[in-house]
This record gives structure tokens, sequence and C-alpha cells, in this order.
């Protein structure tokens, strides 16, 4: 990949990434709290997929990238492993609130996790 275009892209995610936090909070102001939680993993995954894209990894599987974000970057100690539990807990509730029945979200748990999120990027 052509070195322009490549941070270009990177930039873009990373504009993604930054712009997903004013939709979080618009999304908690009106307690659209399923969509706070979907735009919380996002968010996180733009970044994380900037990152990889600037070592080079890439892939379309959202596992296969929180596996090397893992791997990369919280098993040798580069990034603290509370940024691990984060990203897991983004992606596993956005994909229970995206396809599962009947789970809620309280309001008080996706402003922690909004902080924690804004910390991540």
């Amino acid at each position: 990949m052509n070195e322009t275009i490549k941070s270009e892209m990177i930039k873009y995610r990373v504009q993604r990434a930054d712009e997903t936090i004013e939709e979080v909070n618009s999304h908690i102001l009106n307690s659209y709290l399923h969509t706070a939680v979907n735009r919380i993993y996002y968010g996180i995954f733009y970044i994380v997929s900037a990152l990889a894209l600037k070592f080079n990894f890439q892939t379309k599987n959202h596992g296969q990238l929180m596996g090397w974000f893992n791997r990369e970057f919280i098993k040798t100690k580069i990034i603290p492993e509370k940024f691990s539990k984060i990203y897991r807990w983004a992606f596993n509730n956005r994909q229970s609130g995206d396809y599962d029945d009947f789970i809620t979200f309280t309001k008080d748990e996706i402003e922690i996790q909004f902080g924690e999120m804004k910390e991540f990027i």
C-alpha cells in the first residue's frame, strides 16, 4: 500500500473514532442506550483498526483484530491490561445489544463505559 494512502486511511480512522465520541454523548443524553453501546464499540474498533493499519495488520474479522491487539500490545505490556477489558466489554455488549432479545443497559453503566471508551481512544 502506498504510504500516502496508508497515512490518509489512518487519519480517517482516527477521525471516525473522535466523531464517535460525540455520537455516543448524544445517544446517552437522549437515552438511546443500545445505540450508545454500539457506538462505544465502534469508536474503539476505529482506533484499533487505525493502529492495525499503522503496523500493517489487516483483517475484516472483529475477533481477529481484538486478538491481534491483545497479542501485540497487551501481552507485551505496551498497553495496560485494563484496555483489553474495555475492548472486550465493548465487543461483547455490542453483540448482545445488537443481536440478543431483552437486553437492557443502565445509563450509569453506559456513562462509565463511555468514559473508558474516551480514555481508550
